[in-house]
């Protein structure tokens, strides 16, 4: 039976006695770890963060080679919840954010870019016959005809647009990578991404053109120039900014003049078409003698 002694406390002489006067010392790797916390919402920023391991994600999702239906299946592995929250963050930009880190790097897809350039292009070809049938409505020389040959303008421009111009930057900033170490790169199919999605706001922008008043739809090309521009310029800005100041800047000027460009050139050609000379129409009268008519 134990006795009194052995229920008594008793000190262990391997314990450590810490005092709390003397100052906690921060692990040289912890301080390290704050004073670098700055640099990594820079990295957030840019899509730097967490790069390599994206990149090897990506290498390990598309091992399949590039001639099988498998290698391409993959840029269309995509949800509908991804591709609405990416057209979103496409129309609704937030200010210091950048669009492919927070929406595009972890699944790059063309499933959205592809349709979204279709919509388009049937929207454009159906609102500009539209738009010219409700101009010459109520002329008595006017017979519609549909220009189908529309749609394969407007495919042709819009198609040439979201895969041409992504070439060229992508091969552009190829290069400056190789003089400039700090700048980010984008892969090709981040920056189709981008430019598919961008897109997306002159979609209901092409069905409002149909209003025949030319302050109205000059109002809204700019304002959708506005917010699909800022989309490409918070993308590409992080990606050019520690580069040559002046080839920062007129890279990013590049890409909003070819921007406007596209807007502007669909609204001139598509709707606001300069008027035809209908040739008056020949009415013969009773008495064997032919009447024309002046159009007013």
């Amino acid at each position: 039976m134990a006795t009194v002694d052995d229920l008594k406390f008793q000190a262990n002489p391997d314990a450590t006695t810490i005092s709390i006067d003397e100052p906690v010392e921060i692990p040289k790797n912890q301080h390290g770890r704050l004073q670098e916390s700055g640099r990594e919402e820079d990295d957030e920023l840019l899509g730097t963060d967490d790069s390599d391991k994206t990149e090897l994600l990506a290498g390990q999702k598309k091992s399949a080679p590039f001639w099988t239906f498998e290698y391409y299946q993959t840029f269309f592995d995509v949800d509908t919840y991804q591709v609405l929250d990416r057209i979103k963050g496409s129309v609704f930009p937030v200010p210091g954010k950048n669009f492919v880190r927070l929406y595009i790097r972890s699944n790059p897809d063309l499933y959205g870019p592809f349709w979204i350039c279709a919509t388009l292009v049937f929207t454009i070809a159906v609102s500009g016959n539209l738009s010219n049938f409700f101009i010459h409505l109520g002329k008595p020389t006017y017979h519609y005809v549909p220009e189908f040959r529309k749609v394969s303008i407007a495919a042709t421009t819009i198609y040439a647009y979201a895969w041409l111009v992504p070439l060229a930057l992508w091969g552009f900033l190829m290069w400056r990578n190789s003089k400039v170490m700090n700048i980010v790169s984008y892969s090709f199919l981040e920056i189709v991404c981008v430019y598919g999605y961008s897109l997306f706001i002159y979609i209901p922008t092409a069905i409002l053109w149909i209003i025949p008043q030319k302050v109205v739809r000059w109002v809204l090309v700019m304002f959708s120039l506005c917010l699909s521009g800022s989309v490409l310029v918070m993308t590409f800005w992080p990606a050019v900014r520690d580069d040559n100041r002046r080839i920062a800047l007129a890279t990013v000027g590049t890409i909003v003049l070819l921007h406007a460009l596209l807007a502007v050139g669909c609204l001139a050609y598509f709707f606001d078409a300069p008027e035809l000379d209908f040739p008056a129409p020949i009415i013969p009268a009773h008495n064997g003698t032919t009447v024309i008519t002046k159009s007013q």
